[in-house]
């Protein structure tokens, strides 16, 4: 049995959960989140408890019962709580601010970077070197905060670029005949 796909999920007060024609819908009234299910794996909704049920034993549908109640529970978890990633801008020049839905980035090129921020998605810019992503939708957080970090990747000497908060960097030696700065 699957040690992830066994574990039941709990519905939380003031959401919604659907199953019809292999489409799990979550809802919280205001946003609604969608997932396709291999017919491989059964929903189940009993008392406010969500189970996984797989039709078999092959391994290919033993790794899909993991997945779906990993994506069903990020489903919830982003209607209750959300998801947030943080970034943070370093060097000098380097800075980011919202105009409208907007995000432009100055990261020292020539012209300034500018991303789209799409439905679903709110980003906040609580100081110019300080960047705040957050949704309901798991996925769609990390693959915007990965796209702004790929604007300027924290380089290995300085680390000069966007990196996750979280994240730390090991700086390389810079040659070991230059002089100390």
């Amino acid at each position: 049995m699957s040690r992830i796909g066994k574990k039941p999920i709990t519905i939380p007060a003031g959401v919604t959960v659907k199953v019809e024609n292999g489409l799990v819908s979550v809802s919280n009234g205001k946003e609604e989140l969608s997932q396709e299910i291999s017919p491989l794996i059964d929903v189940k909704i009993e008392d406010g408890v969500i189970e996984l049920v797989r039709s078999n034993e092959e391994k290919e549908t033993k790794s899909l019962h993991g997945l779906y109640r990993a994506l069903i529970n990020n489903m919830v978890q982003g209607l209750t709580t959300g998801f947030t990633k943080n970034l943070e801008v370093n060097g000098i020049g380097y800075r980011a601010a919202m105009q409208g839905k907007k995000l432009v980035m100055s990261l020292g090129y020539s012209h300034p970077i500018e991303l789209e921020i799409p439905e679903g998605i709110t980003v906040e810019v609580p100081a110019n070197n300080k960047i705040t992503v957050k949704g309901a939708d798991k996925q769609m957080v990390g693959e915007i905060a990965a796209k702004i970090r790929a604007f300027r990747v924290p380089d290995a000497y300085h680390g000069k670029g966007i990196k996750y908060d979280t994240e730390v960097l090991r700086l390389k030696e810079g040659k070991t005949g230059a002089k100390a700065k």
